[in-house]
């Protein structure tokens, strides 16, 4: 070889190289798309084995999309309450150990409803704090601050829920997040039309739930959902210039309360009741948005290079709305939002990693929402980091890759010792074991179980606690087991002051 060939050669070796470094190296953007109170059901992507009606009333093409390319999950948990599910996803800890254990607003207040029997503990009611200098809260090292720490460009775009007014959490520009738009302390907006200016002080309520930051759309035609997109597509521009990969937390208030139309889809579900009406087009206009920033991505060539994924907080809210009918059923699940029953903590999930996930695969295997803080960790190949607290979460980078799907043996737990206020079944104070296919669930105020064979009857209609005594006392020895190591909180009787017994100990 003479020595320009041995120069070109070695040079193109040292190119290449340096590609292969630079593909390793190349970290995804990645876009968390959460939704709030969405049902399992709510949607025409079907997450059960056969299609509902469900399926055929709503209309999410862009869901069905995200889906063809990705992978569904039929078995994805949160918490049944959107606090718990915010702090776990962001902390990576369980409600039973982070004690966010209820929603969560004004500075050390409550919100738990009197109870007959029961007093509810002093929860953490003040949420999710990024020091430890605030009481009632837990201190936590945030999934964005860390995802910031690494490189990433980190955006919050709409209902943050984080920490009560007037402490650190509730702004997320104080948890990691180098934009934050209209994320504040409250758990909904005052309305989702622009025209009202986001505010509840048009239906003569309190203007803490105002949507804050969005002034430029006051007396427009605009829908929040539709604000919000629009301003997270220019939050997108900012990030790109930046060169760095990016975290868009995208947040939004649909379709929590108030049940209102979205204009531009309303007229396709006349004939419906009008309070469904009013919610299927919130649903498609929540849908829109995913198709919105989906083209975005792919209108920049970078969708080949962004993981979405999509998920809701909690199960539908099932309780009877203005008009006299439910606007959200989740069937054939059972219940809905603050119940430890399906309906209340089973949701519509799918992720989408190009080049990782098969398109149009589906999964079984099952996952709770503090799961998503190792997996967006992992996703984003940072391996090394510490936090200041214990990490629950497992992450299910390798459901997605195909390499393992977990043979669902692993033990959930949910922890409620609250009195979140509406009543239905499932709802209550209680703690919660699922292992395989079955679910335990101990109720507080009655010490009493329900036990179900959730693979044979997922509507949990059969009560096997009395007859499945064997199945019955494993698990509530496992689940007493795990509310101790975590040093969970229990209510207090207010006959006598005595702690409810741990779900094992009623069984001695």
């Amino acid at each position: 070889m003479n020595k320009s060939n041995y120069t070109l050669s070695v040079l193109s070796v040292f190119i290449l190289a340096g590609f292969l470094s630079c593909s390793e190296t190349r970290r995804p953007n990645i876009v968390l798309f959460l939704v709030d109170d969405m049902g399992w059901q709510d949607t025409s992507v079907p997450f059960h084995s056969e299609r509902t009606p469900f399926n055929d009333l709503y209309q999410t093409p862009s869901m069905e999309r995200l889906a063809a390319q990705g992978m569904k999950f039929t078995q994805a948990y949160s918490h049944s309450v959107c606090s718990p599910t915010r702090v776990s996803l962001m902390s990576g800890m369980n409600a039973a150990r982070h004690r966010v254990t209820n929603w969560t607003l004004r500075r050390n207040a409550t919100n738990d409803r009197p109870h007959e029997t029961l007093n509810m503990p002093g929860w953490n009611v003040n949420g999710m704090q990024p020091t430890d200098s605030i009481e009632h809260a837990v201190y936590v090292t945030p999934l964005p601050q860390i995802l910031k720490d690494n490189g990433y460009f980190t955006i919050h775009c709409g209902k943050a829920h984080f920490g009560a007014i007037s402490t650190p959490g509730e702004d997320p520009s104080n948890l990691g997040f180098n934009i934050n738009i209209a994320g504040h302390a409250a758990g909904g907006p005052g309305s989702f039309h622009g025209e009202k200016n986001y505010s509840a002080v048009w239906r003569n309520g309190s203007p803490v739930w105002d949507v804050p930051g969005l002034d430029k759309y006051h007396g427009t035609n605009t829908n929040l959902t539709e604000a919000l997109t629009r301003e997270a597509i220019l939050a997108l521009d900012s990030a790109m210039k930046t060169e760095q990969p990016f975290f868009l937390y995208m947040s939004h208030y649909a379709v929590h309360a108030p049940i209102e139309e979205d204009y531009r889809f309303i007229d396709k579900y006349q004939g419906m009741n009008p309070v469904e009406a009013k919610y299927a087009s919130m649903l498609e206009s929540m849908d829109k948005s995913l198709g919105d920033l989906m083209d975005y991505l792919k209108k920049k060539g970078i969708d080949e290079n962004t993981i979405v994924l999509f998920t809701s907080d909690n199960g539908g809210l099932s309780a009877v709305a203005r008009g006299g009918v439910p606007h959200t059923h989740n069937k054939p699940l059972s219940s809905g939002k603050g119940s430890a029953h399906e309906g209340g903590i089973r949701e519509p999930m799918i992720v989408s990693w190009p080049g990782v996930t098969r398109g149009g695969s589906t999964t079984d295997s099952y996952l709770i929402i503090e799961d998503f803080f190792p997996t967006i960790l992992e996703m984003a190949q940072i391996n090394n980091y510490q936090t200041v607290q214990q990490i629950d979460g497992k992450s299910f980078g390798s459901i997605l890759k195909r390499e393992n799907d977990h043979p669902n043996e692993r033990a959930l737990f949910w922890h409620i010792p609250n009195n979140w206020g509406p009543t239905g079944p499932g709802i209550g104070a209680s703690s919660t074991i699922r292992k395989g296919d079955w679910k335990l669930i101990y109720y507080h105020a009655s010490q009493n179980f329900e036990l179900f064979n959730i693979s044979d009857d997922i509507a949990e209609r059969n009560n096997l606690a009395p007859r499945e005594k064997e199945t019955r006392d494993k698990l509530a020895k496992e689940l007493g087991e795990y509310l101790r190591s975590v040093d969970a909180q229990m209510p207090t009787f207010k006959a006598t002051g005595g702690q409810v017994p741990w779900p094992d100990e009623i069984l001695r």
